[in-house]
């Protein structure tokens, strides 16, 4: 997209315009009417058009051409020539989004000066709609865990179709970039992926944000839809839409095409659509808060992301990626972990899953005094208050139970949390704790303890309370 169509209806001028571009070092395109210019549009966008107002044995004259162009190429600028120029000719153009207005006969040092800088502005506008397609964020998705590897094969299955895909899971799991691998590896992965953060926009400028403006001040401003016209939308947090802009996205998705704020033109769009919650959509739509036509058109292809307490096993490899990236990132120091802060690590909690994780990581490689191995004691406890070196800090019901049902409470919760730690493998558990396999099956049935199968991983729960005596 470099150079520029020139549509006028008189050859002169046509002819004019071109050799004096093309001696500058532009090329140059030509039409003499608008079944002509809609064509060599068809062909390629140039970088810009010069656009005659009045066009001889023409459908369109050169305002609804502007029009057509600024609806589905509202990129390109457009220079309009006329040989009957006014004022009221001159905002006409500009209210429909026209870049500048010369009169006939035109003066060619005037004339080189606009087009100049409306070049520079196409440059500038190419440049950030490329920067828009490179820049989609981390999509490397990291991981070997059972749940991880069900939740790749169930990715894998819709990146070549063009379903609409709905990404549940808690905060912080890993959605948006669940959501980055899939248009990386679809065929849109050269377009556009736009965030949508439902939850960060005000509900009275959403419209406005999805949708863009027409203004007479401020002509076409293009909203987040269109300028994710031919890539991916990724509305981050659906379930925080406000009702009256859930009704005009369900209309876009079956009409694919919308008006923006202010204006009266229908707006085409080829969007691929994925959403993203950590809510229950069944409960907000119970209440009200949700309608159910939009939850069925987005929810086309459901696709569940793990917490970080479902996929513990990838702890050691997420923590490694994010301590190379930080030291690619910020120059923070490259710092192996040991295996004892990789196993209490593993057996932390982690209420915000893998962003927690990475928010970890980057605090201890920022506290950090040294740069040598991350050991146990660098991360940051738990609890509070400060503990004295080889004691534990009992919980206060714990530390009011008698001695026999506290060692039973606590073999409970530690081979429970190091069973889940590894995956539900009881080998592994087994040499980890010390114990023969066949010891720590009789333990844990002594326990009440059972394993089971979820989200493609085994985990261990607590088959049932004990009776009281």
């Amino acid at each position: 997209m470099s150079d520029i169509l020139i549509v006028d209806d008189e050859r002169d001028i046509r002819e004019l315009v071109s050799d004096i571009l093309e001696d500058e070092g532009y090329a140059t395109r030509k039409a003499a009417n608008s079944d002509e210019c809609m064509a060599r549009l068809e062909e390629s966008e140039p970088a810009l058009m010069i656009l005659d107002i009045w066009l001889k044995d023409s459908q369109m004259d050169g305002i609804d051409i502007l029009k057509a162009v600024k609806r589905d190429n509202p990129e390109i600028p457009v220079v309009i020539i006329s040989g009957h120029g006014n004022i009221e000719i001159a905002v006409a153009a500009i209210k429909q989004g026209a870049y500048d207005f010369i009169e006939k006969p035109f003066n060619i040092d005037q004339l080189m000066v606009v087009i100049r800088r409306a070049m520079e502005t196409s440059r500038l506008r190419r440049e950030n709609s490329d920067l828009k397609r490179k820049d989609t964020g981390p999509a490397e998705m990291i991981g070997t865990s059972a749940s991880f590897r069900t939740l790749i094969s169930q990715l894998d299955k819709v990146t070549k179709s063009n379903g609409r895909v709905m990404l549940t899971g808690p905060a912080g799991s890993g959605k948006e970039i669940a959501a980055r691998y899939i248009h990386a590896n679809s065929n849109r992965a050269s377009a556009p992926f736009i965030t949508v953060n439902c939850a960060s926009i005000e509900p009275d400028r959403m419209e406005e944000v999805l949708f863009g403006r027409e203004s007479s001040e401020r002509g076409v401003e293009p909203g987040l839809l269109e300028q994710a016209h031919g890539g991916v939308v990724f509305f981050d947090e659906v379930a925080d839409m406000p009702l009256g802009t859930q009704s005009k996205i369900l209309r876009v998705l079956v009409d694919q095409q919308f008006q923006r704020v202010g204006g009266s033109d229908k707006v085409r769009v080829d969007l691929r659509v994925v959403s993203a919650t950590n809510k229950n959509l069944d409960a907000e739509i119970e209440d009200g808060r949700f309608r159910q036509e939009l939850y069925h058109r987005l929810n086309v292809v459901p696709v569940a992301v793990p917490s970080l307490a479902d996929r513990r096993e990838d702890i050691p490899l997420l923590a490694g990626h994010f301590i190379a990236q930080f030291n690619e990132a910020q120059g923070l120091p490259l710092r192996e972990l040991t295996e004892e802060a990789v196993a209490l690590m593993q057996t932390m909690l982690w209420p915000g899953n893998v962003r927690q994780l990475k928010n970890l990581v980057e605090r201890v490689l920022i506290l950090g005094d040294g740069s040598g191995p991350i050991e146990a004691k660098d991360l940051p406890r738990e609890e509070d208050k400060p503990q004295e070196e080889g004691r534990v800090v009992l919980s206060g019901a714990l530390a009011t139970l008698p001695l026999r049902e506290a060692r039973e409470a606590f073999e409970r919760e530690y081979l429970l949390t190091q069973i889940n730690r590894f995956g539900g493998n009881i080998s592994r558990t087994a040499s980890f704790v010390g114990m023969e396999r066949s010891a720590l099956h009789r333990k844990l049935k002594s326990l009440g303890v059972v394993t089971s199968n979820k989200a493609g991983a085994r985990v261990a729960h607590v088959e049932a309370e004990e009776e009281q005596a």
